[in-house]
């Protein structure tokens, strides 16, 4: 039977946000039964007032209990208890594991998280009425090429305003650089195994990929000569720090090479370093990316440079700072947006400036580079023997495959058991090494990591592999 409850929080001696306080107290009371399945609450004005603190608040702290779905709130009857779902008795592995998209991990840090939406009313309401109720100019507000500018100096010595975009997503600047430096029916070098989303954009325009050979340091800066003299290429797109989906991050004395080899050709080359903030997560990062500067930095007048926040802040925020040689290269560019854009969303623009200077952006780096080394040492016990060298930084790893498995049979058995993970066929566009990668940001929690990468070596390591579904 339906009660009305006269449920009062006690918030006498908590830290943090009070709206939390609220959501945490509405838990603790439904796990004791204080407040039962069906409960009518108080209302939010009559609880406001008890509390003494402001109507604001405690809608807040209902709204997060609904997202944890404590709560429901029904039109016109009030907001109820709701009864707990029913779950399915745990398995091995969860029921599905989604590992073909490369998102960061969830990482588990209440005051971060209340810091993040606490901050945002403000931060966009300080842009005034201009920013919603006007068109942007294509290459982004000022304000926001600045903040870029600022984010990636350490990276890019020297970096003007004058050279920097802002793209919509990583994706929308590689779009832009395609155009600007290629026809339909001209030709760009890639990595023989390289990012899936560039080689679908090639495809859509028309732009035929010429792959060049790696080793274990690389893209081989004989093989891109060789294209280069018998394609006369366009451009040569990489992803020279924690490359997608090997992990390769290319030493100096790669990059010096690579470069020495697109001056002597002419050849702009497009640098895809969405992952240089995740990398040294085991030690100083300004230390370690000494060694590996960016081709950019190598190379200004050649290399068009992307760095997107969706690998190392939020995959929500579609932002990527584009940095080009310069000034008609940044008014192509400008062009190229305006064409397939318009602009960046100016609230998400916006966002991400706030996080960055607020120093927002480098906690949440830092949450997820804690998260992400918590998961590569899973991976590294679980699939240390078959990881071949993977690295250690970042949250993909790259699992070769070994003899007699094959592609296909080896991605349809993890697919039997629920684990959809992308193969070296998505990465490439003629024959390449066979193997997989596994995305560690994907399973929801590290004990969901750690049954799903046991499942995924209990089948590598299955004896007859290719004749175990045969019947």
């Amino acid at each position: 039977m339906m009660r009305t409850s006269d449920w009062t929080p006690d918030l006498n001696g908590v830290s943090g946000p009070t709206y939390l306080a609220i959501a945490n107290a509405l838990a603790d009371s439904i796990k004791k039964g204080t407040l039962r399945a069906g409960d009518r609450l108080p209302p939010q004005r009559t609880l406001a007032a008890l509390l003494g603190i402001d109507f604001t608040t405690v809608s807040r702290g209902y709204a997060e209990a609904q997202r944890r779905e404590l709560i429901e709130a029904r039109v016109g009857q009030g907001t109820y208890v709701r009864s707990p779902k029913l779950k399915l008795v745990s398995s091995d592995v969860p029921s599905s594991i989604d590992m073909l998209i490369n998102h960061p991990p969830r990482f588990i840090n209440p005051a971060l998280e209340a810091r993040i939406w606490e901050g945002i009313p403000g931060a966009l309401a300080d842009r005034g009425m201009d920013m919603l109720m006007r068109y942007q100019v294509p290459s982004g507000a000022m304000k926001d090429r600045v903040v870029g500018a600022n984010w990636l100096g350490g990276r890019l010595p020297g970096l003007t305003v004058e050279r920097i975009l802002i793209c919509p997503g990583a994706q929308g600047a590689l779009l832009a650089t395609a155009m600007m430096l290629a026809r339909t029916g001209e030709t760009i070098c890639i990595e023989e195994l390289t990012y899936p989303g560039f080689i679908l954009l090639a495809k859509e325009l028309g732009i035929r990929l010429a792959p060049v050979e790696m080793d274990e340091h690389g893209a081989r800066p004989d093989s891109l000569d060789l294209i280069c003299r018998s394609e006369k290429p366009k451009a040569f797109y990489c992803t020279p720090i924690l490359h997608n989906p090997t992990t390769v991050s290319m030493p100096l004395a790669r990059r010096i090479a690579l470069v020495e080899v697109a001056r002597r050709h002419n050849l702009p080359i497009i640098e895809d370093d969405n992952y240089w903030p995740l990398f040294a997560t085991r030690g100083n990062t300004s230390e370690a990316l000494k060694e590996f500067p960016s081709l950019a930095s190598l190379a200004p007048e050649l290399v068009y440079y992307i760095a997107g926040i969706a690998k190392c802040v939020s995959p929500a925020l579609r932002i990527a700072y584009l940095v080009v040689p310069d000034q008609h290269a940044a008014d192509r560019a400008d062009t190229m947006i305006r064409a397939t854009a318009s602009m960046a969303a100016p609230l998400s623009a916006a966002l991400a400036s706030y996080w960055i200077e607020s120093g927002l952006a480098d906690a949440i780096l830092d949450a997820i580079r804690a998260e992400s080394n918590a998961r590569q040492t899973i991976a590294h016990q679980i699939l240390s023997s078959d990881l071949s060298g993977s690295n250690t930084e970042g949250f993909h790893l790259w699992l070769p495959l070994p003899p007699p498995w094959t592609l296909n049979a080896f991605t349809t058995q993890l697919r039997i058991a629920g684990i959809s993970i992308a193969g070296s066929e998505a990465f490439s566009v003629s024959p390449a090494p066979e193997g997989v990668r596994l995305c560690l940001g994907a399973p929801d929690t590290r004990a969901d990591l750690d049954r799903c990468l046991q499942r995924i070596a209990d089948i590598l390591h299955l004896k007859s592999p290719a004749h175990r579904q045969v019947i």
